[in-house]
């Protein structure tokens, strides 16, 4: 059986994401003689907070009444439902104060699905994309599916002697000699990132923006943790496709709302972007899920109404912060290694000083403890693990349990 060269080439190099949940999985932990009900994983990106009880009984609402459940089967416009659309207009207007409209927003299936139609409707074959290192792992395996001879070009940007992120000044003028260099027709990166938690400095995306802006290029700034930021949330959460009709925002309700494996994203950008983008989701998905956009509008807009929605968002991020001090402190009295200190989502880094892939093997075989390679998300990784402490949020004693098992193992207790 002959399959595409470009996914034969793919299953002979697994991404970093399908290793990361094959490594999680049940069966995987069962085959290496553990009970998976004792194992401790610090392994996955995705959130243990409950979704808002008042998103639930908006599902609720749809599925006990014949009618809204009738329409919920019906297809929507490939951009969303106008209301759909205003309703998030409105939510990032209230919390974020973007100047921004209805006309600004198309809704997809996900984030993975809206990215990929971006790379389609932005850039060719051939074009440069830059992203920096570590950055979020999927990435490269979405740019070689959508664009197959595009060249990613990376930029480092964790200092790994002091392991910490290189400061404004320093992040600025290399980003200035790389783009000089390569001239990325796409410039993408997460904040708060994916795997470090970091923030990147307002003066440093300023240089970003400045740049794109004067080499036509796009900035694509994934939003996926915007609304879990632990201290100030920089100027450019604010910035709206009227300021810097260049940059584009990607969104998800996947973490904020737990709806991960309900699937919905939207981007927010300039109204030439987003009908572009309309024609490229005629051909992928032909219209985003309508139950999803029913339930989602009405929650959102009432939760504007009565303020519930700032609430659940103040207490969702309140609980994180406290899982990252929790993590953090951990670490530094259990095992005493290198890591960052999160300023949003989900994770920290942690310098183990040797190969992170055995790190992870050997620690998960003798502690029941799991760790993610850093590897896959740069090649500064290669002697870090990720770990996160997004699905123990609501019993944060496991974090602990887990460092203090991992630390009488290394002899460190």
């Amino acid at each position: 059986m002959q399959l595409s060269k470009i996914i034969e080439e793919m299953i002979r190099e697994p991404s970093p994401i399908r290793q990361i949940m094959k490594m999680a999985s049940r069966q995987n932990i069962i085959n290496m003689g553990l009970d998976p009900d004792e194992v401790i994983s610090y392994g996955g990106g995705w959130v243990g907070h409950h979704s808002p009880e008042e998103l639930r009984k908006e599902y609720q609402k749809i599925s006990s009444d014949i009618e809204l459940f009738h329409n919920s089967g019906a297809y929507s416009p490939t951009a969303g439902f106008d209301e759909a659309r205003e309703a998030l207009a409105s939510m990032e207007r209230y919390l974020f104060n973007v100047n921004v409209r209805m006309e600004n927003v198309i809704i997809g299936q996900s984030s993975t699905q809206i990215t990929h139609d971006l790379f389609i409707t932005l850039a060719d074959d051939g074009d440069k994309i830059m992203m920096f290192d570590p950055t979020y792992a999927n990435y490269p395996g979405q740019i070689k599916i959508a664009l197959r001879n595009a060249e990613i070009v990376r930029m480092k940007v964790l200092d790994e002697e002091r392991w910490k992120y290189k400061d404004a000044e320093a992040l600025s003028e290399e980003f200035k000699e790389v783009y000089e260099k390569e001239k990325p027709k796409i410039v993408l990166f997460p904040s708060p990132d994916n795997p470090s938690s970091q923030i990147f400095p307002q003066e440093f995306v300023e240089t970003i923006a400045d740049i794109c802006q004067d080499n036509n290029s796009f900035m694509l700034l994934d939003y996926a943790y915007k609304t879990q930021v632990f201290g100030p949330v920089p100027e450019y959460f604010s910035w709206s496709p009227a300021d810097k009709p260049f940059m584009i925002g990607i969104y998800s309700n996947s973490k904020w709302g737990r709806g991960l494996g309900r699937r919905l994203a939207w981007i927010i950008a300039d109204e030439e972007i987003i009908n572009a983008m309309e024609r490229t989701q005629q051909c992928t998905i032909l219209c985003p899920d309508t139950m999803h956009q029913m339930a989602l509008t009405e929650y959102i807009n009432e939760g504007l109404k009565d303020g519930s929605l700032k609430r659940y968002l103040d207490e969702t991020r309140d609980a994180y912060k406290k899982a990252a001090e929790v993590t953090v402190n951990s670490i530094r009295e259990y095992l005493d290694m290198p890591c960052l200190t999160p300023q949003g989502g989900l994770y920290t880094l942690m310098n183990v000083n040797e190969d992170g892939n055995k790190f992870v093997e050997r620690v998960l075989k003798n502690t029941g403890v799991l760790f993610i390679p850093g590897a896959g998300f740069g090649e500064s990784l290669r002697n870090a693990v990720r770990i996160s402490y997004g699905p123990h949020v609501e019993n944060t004693e496991i974090i602990r349990e887990g460092f203090i098992r991992v630390a009488k193992y290394l002899g460190r207790m």
